[in-house]
């Protein structure tokens, strides 16, 4: 009796003090196209590590011990000896040397707290995952994720600075995607981007209501963020924004979004890597409440100028169409206010030209050869050698050079120059 009482105690203590019992987020990860190529998910129930490859399904590519914070739970404020769950970033290695016993003199810093741990007020610092010089223990972190400095090493090679990094109790790698509300999430997520992004280039009032205004904190507060963003839409005549390669990973209850953001107007052009966060509104529309930014080099002009081809090249061809067709209205349609054609200046010149020369000598033929683009201060400049034939016998053949701006969610011309062969 005494050895079943005994016994039943035991069990009583293991199912108290086990990780399935302990309070946490349980992560659900289900396979979908916008998840990252590679990805760390820490298990904090059975003290694991693993790095996922998303290679059509998504695939467990290594798996080591770890060791998480000593106390239970989601980590809420300085010094509880918690590791904090959700959905983090690798900032970069730690360049200083450290202690060998605690941390293996090798770290990697996260971005911990992210935007919605500092909306919901938690407070700590030094988030890493680390090595350990010492024997690895199960719960013997003041917080951080630690692991044997060698499997450290090995992950190491495939974990650069921006890799995410999932922190969770007992999460489910679902690649069949057995759950579609998380599958959906990330997909809502991930078309909202673009949305967003045309909104931005627009310059309207609707890019204001993809954020919560309630929720949003970044750069001083979201009324100092609406009006930094109101002065540069009255200051640049035009701006195009791409958002590349999206990448969207779902946190306890926040989807977090993120990409290689390249932006352009005629006085800027930059790049980073930016990271939306994205949570429910009283709507139940997702919701930016928070973003991370980091400057980069410029590395997609040929990406952009390869996207603002697709969108020029019908316009272009929309317009000599119009010009072969003696349709002014057409023609004028693809020109941008304060246009100019040699030396004629201004939409209102440009029409009444046209309008004098075509009753006399209409067009018969208008041909254009082989386009070049390349990417000038103002937009884009367009080279092509062109035919034209009038129907009163009038014939020329020169190259013409077309700067095309981007107008509303188009483009339109503002320069037109012909040099005659």
């Amino acid at each position: 009796m005494k050895r079943v009482r005994l016994l039943a105690v035991l069990c009583v203590c293991l199912l108290w003090a086990g990780p399935a019992c302990a309070r946490g987020w349980k992560a659900n990860i289900v396979g979908h196209p916008s998840l990252p190529p590679r990805f760390v998910v820490v298990d904090k129930a059975d003290q694991t590590l693993r790095l996922y490859g998303h290679q059509s399904p998504l695939t467990e590519l290594m798996s080591f011990p770890c060791t998480t914070g000593q106390d239970d739970g989601d980590k809420q404020v300085m010094g509880d000896l918690r590791t904090p769950e959700g959905v983090y970033f690798v900032e970069e290695r730690m360049a200083r040397p450290l202690d060998w016993g605690l941390y293996g003199n090798l770290a990697y810093p996260l971005n911990y707290p992210n935007p919605v741990d500092r909306l919901k007020g938690k407070t700590g610092y030094g988030i890493w995952i680390h090595g350990r010089g010492k024997l690895l223990v199960p719960r013997d972190t003041r917080g951080c994720v630690a692991m044997k400095t060698p499997d450290l090493e090995a992950l190491a090679r495939t974990m650069p600075p921006g890799t995410p990094v999932v922190i969770s109790l007992d999460p489910v790698v679902d690649p069949g995607a057995a759950d579609p509300g998380a599958a959906r999430d990330l997909g809502e997520a991930v078309e909202l981007v673009e949305k967003w992004t045309r909104a931005w280039e627009s310059g309207s009032e609707e890019f204001f209501s993809f954020y919560d205004p309630k929720a949003y904190s970044e750069g001083g507060g979201f009324a100092q963020f609406v009006a930094q963003k109101r002065g540069l839409f009255d200051r640049y005549p035009w701006i195009r924004v791409m958002a590349h390669d999206v990448r969207a990973l779902a946190g306890p209850d926040y989807v977090v979004t993120y990409f290689r953001q390249y932006y352009r107007s005629p006085a800027l052009v930059s790049e980073g890597v930016s990271r939306l966060y994205w949570m429910r509104g009283a709507d139940g529309g997702l919701r930016i409440v928070g973003r991370e930014w980091e400057r980069t080099g410029v590395t997609l002009d040929k990406a952009f100028l390869e996207r603002s081809r697709t969108e020029i090249a019908p316009v272009i061809d929309a317009w000599r169409k119009a010009w072969e067709r003696a349709d002014i209205k057409g023609y004028m349609a693809c020109f941008a206010p304060g246009a100019a054609q040699g030396e004629r200046t201004g939409t209102q010149a440009i029409r009444e030209h046209k309008e004098q020369l075509w009753p006399e000598a209409p067009p018969r033929k208008v041909g254009f050869g082989s386009q070049r683009y390349a990417l000038v201060p103002e937009g884009v400049e367009v080279t092509f050698p062109q035919t034209y034939a009038a129907r009163n016998g009038y014939e020329d053949k020169g190259t013409k050079t077309l700067l095309m701006v981007p107008h509303g969610p188009g483009w339109k011309i503002l320069r037109e120059d012909w040099r005659p062969l």
